[in-house]
C-alpha cells in the first residue's frame, strides 16, 4: 500500500519537474504541442499494436494453442495507452517502452522470469507417501 501511495505522490512531482525544465528550454507552446503529439502518436501506435496482438491471438486460437502471451501483451498495451494519454514526459517514455514489441517482450520476459524464479524456489520439494513392498504376497489392494 505504501508503494502505491509513493507512486501517486512521486509521479506528478516528476512530471511537473520535467514539464518545467523542458518548457523552459523549448518554450511553453512547443512543450504543449509536443505533449499532444506524443499522445496522438502513442494512441495511434497503441491501436496498431493492439490490432496486431488481437490478430496474433486469433491465430493462436485457430491453431488450438493458448494465447497467453497475447492476452498479457494486450493488457500491457492498454496500460501503455493510458500512460500515453496522461500528460507528461516520464509517463510517455514508459508508455512508448511498453508499446514497442521489442522492449515490451524484454520487459515481460524479465518480469515473468523473476516471478517464475521466486515460485520455483518456493516449491522445490515433492510431497508424497510411499510404501515398501518386499513380496508379492504383502501387496494390499
Amino acid at each position: 500500500m505504501n508503494s502505491i501511495l509513493l507512486l501517486v505522490i512521486l509521479v506528478p512531482i516528476i512530471e511537473i519537474y520535467l514539464l518545467i525544465k523542458i518548457g523552459s528550454q523549448i518554450g511553453a507552446i512547443s512543450t504543449i504541442l509536443l505533449i499532444f503529439f506524443t499522445a496522438i502518436t502513442g494512441i495511434y501506435y497503441a491501436k496498431y499494436e493492439g490490432l496486431n496482438t488481437l490478430k496474433s491471438g486469433f491465430i493462436q486460437l485457430r491453431n488450438n494453442e493458448s494465447p497467453t502471451y497475447e492476452m498479457i501483451s494486450g493488457a500491457v498495451i492498454a496500460f501503455a495507452a493510458i500512460l500515453l494519454i496522461i500528460p507528461g514526459f516520464a509517463t510517455d517514455v514508459l508508455g512508448f517502452f511498453l508499446i514497442f514489441p521489442v522492449t515490451r517482450k524484454f520487459i515481460l520476459n524479465r518480469f515473468f522470469k523473476k516471478k517464475y524464479k521466486k515460485e520455483k524456489e518456493k516449491n522445490n520439494f515433492i510431497d508424497g507417501e510411499f510404501e515398501d513392498i518386499e513380496d508379492d504376497h504383502d501387496r494390499k489392494f
